[in-house]
């Protein structure tokens, strides 16, 4: 996946998106609460600042552009002071408006959020969910039939405020398949079988509930009901977004893909479904597979909960998360060359890189700390462990205590050792030189000139740092006292 992200960046060719749907405008008043109101319990907000920004499928186009794609918009405002405030905001972000319509006798949709302290305390909508009139419905079917050929994919976010009626519905749905275009539907409402002929539907858990004739209880339950919101839109795939729980990937004779969130901290989950269509989307437009995708997509709502307000996810941000996601899953005991492209994802998003080595026979508490102290000086710590006949040609015949794999083991399961690569040869210099880590690290026993390595690392511009060690805790001491004690 790693490798297909990348080509997003390379590509030359735009991707071109027809996103249909409900467009909103998302308002917001910031402030602060410190008292209550006399005239009744509730809480009086200090208004600070307030903005404006896209919502509902407007959203989804926003954090499509955000992506780098070439961007179609189809839906209707109202002819009112904010929809004229809506078309600029949609123009600012450089999205195709053609196939957007003025309503006469509707409002622009639109939702005040009032946040006090990152905390949305109170919402209120305005809008007209009946559907749209004739005249205008025919406007939006002419555009869809005259721009889907054109497209790489369309995305339909339905927010049932009216746009997509049954015949709009159904024109997306026979274009597409006459052009041989992917389409993907964030649903609403609780009639999904006028999506039928879809690519994918991206309904959250409450929603699923909502329209499938089954009693969620258990896994299973969500199984069936997946199943048979896959027969009812025809759908290849359905998506199921779970919130806190992650995602779960149903397609046809499959086994249904469990994919845990991945969000660090939650701030906020506005907009986090128009992220995840978008980035599903446009994933699947570009060629990567269906659980591709949705973990891509995964990882993108991950990011933009951590936001506040209406957000978007770019690709920086996703690549970034994407190759700290790669070192969190890593396994710690890695070769040289899997280590290198550790040590090149890992600067590629700005960490420091930390390196020490040592046999670790017999590990003690002087170890611990000195491990310690050493991850404290960067982001990642990777550790060069002395093979067994390194450690035998250092120490004698009679070391290790511990073969190499024991001492990797015992050390990976301590939480300030990120990395370990075993090596052979009597001193790390060859490894530090593959390696080329930004902190050299060894113990303050030795003198800065007398460091192995330290001319290959200053060479590059890292530097070499002397850790105090523990007096009186070495491997060798802890041998004698034990043959001492066994000798008593």
């Amino acid at each position: 996946m790693k490798t297909k992200f990348q080509h997003l960046f390379d590509e030359k060719k735009r991707l071109k998106i027809l996103v249909v749907g409900d467009l909103i405008l998302d308002e917001y008043i910031w402030g602060s609460v410190s008292r209550i109101s006399p005239e009744a319990p509730v809480p009086i907000l200090e208004s600070k600042s307030e903005n404006l920004a896209l919502g509902g499928a407007a959203n989804v186009a926003n954090n499509l552009v955000a992506l780098g794609c070439d961007v179609y918009l189809v839906g209707g405002v109202g002819k009112d002071e904010k929809g004229d405030k809506l078309l600029e905001l949609i123009g600012n972000r450089n999205i195709h408006t053609d196939g957007i319509f003025r309503f006469v006798h509707r409002p622009t949709t639109s939702k005040i959020r009032v946040i006090a302290h990152n905390q949305q305390v109170l919402r209120i909508d305005k809008e007209d969910n009946r559907p749209i009139m004739v005249e205008t419905e025919k406007k939006i079917i002419n555009y869809i039939n005259e721009t889907v050929p054109q497209m790489d994919g369309v995305i339909c976010s339905d927010y049932n405020k009216g746009i997509l009626t049954e015949k709009v519905t159904h024109t997306i749905m026979h274009r597409a398949k006459n052009a041989k275009k992917h389409v993907v539907v964030d649903p609403k409402g609780t009639d999904f079988s006028k999506y039928k002929g879809c690519t994918v539907i991206t309904p959250n858990q409450l929603e699923v509930e909502r329209v499938a004739p089954i009693k969620i209880a258990t896994q299973d339950d969500l199984d069936r009901a997946a199943e048979y919101l896959i027969s009812l839109a025809k759908a290849e795939s359905i998506l199921v977004t779970r919130g806190k729980e992650g995602m779960i990937l149903y397609r046809k004779k499959k086994k249904p893909v469990n994919i845990p969130t991945v969000a660090r901290e939650v701030f906020d989950v506005t907009g986090a479904g128009d992220t995840v269509i978008s980035v599903f989307g446009m994933s699947l437009f570009s060629g990567f597979t269906f659980e591709e995708a949705a973990r891509l997509s995964n990882m993108a709502a991950g990011i933009v909960v951590g936001k506040i307000g209406t957000a978007v996810v770019t690709l920086n941000e996703l690549n970034q998360f994407l190759q700290e996601d790669m070192l969190r899953t890593s396994p710690t005991i890695l070769e040289v060359e899997e280590a290198k492209k550790i040590v090149s994802l890992a600067k590629n998003i700005g960490k420091k890189v930390v390196f020490t080595n040592g046999c670790y026979d017999l590990i003690h508490g002087g170890h611990i700390e000195f491990l310690q102290k050493s991850r404290r000086m960067g982001d990642i710590l990777i550790l060069g462990l002395n093979s067994d006949e390194s450690v035998r040609a250092i120490k004698g015949p009679s070391r290790p205590i511990k073969n190499q794999q024991e001492r990797a083991n015992i050390l990976s399961a301590l939480q300030d050792v990120d990395y370990i690569v075993i090596f052979n040869e009597k001193t790390p210099e060859n490894l530090i030189r593959e390696l080329r880590p930004d902190v050299l690290v060894k113990g303050n026993d030795y003198k800065i000139d007398e460091v192995v390595g330290r001319e290959i690392v200053e060479a590059y511009g890292g530097r070499v740092a002397l850790v105090p060690i523990v007096k009186g805790l070495s491997t060798t001491n802890t041998l004698d006292q034990i043959l001492q004690h066994h000798k008593i």
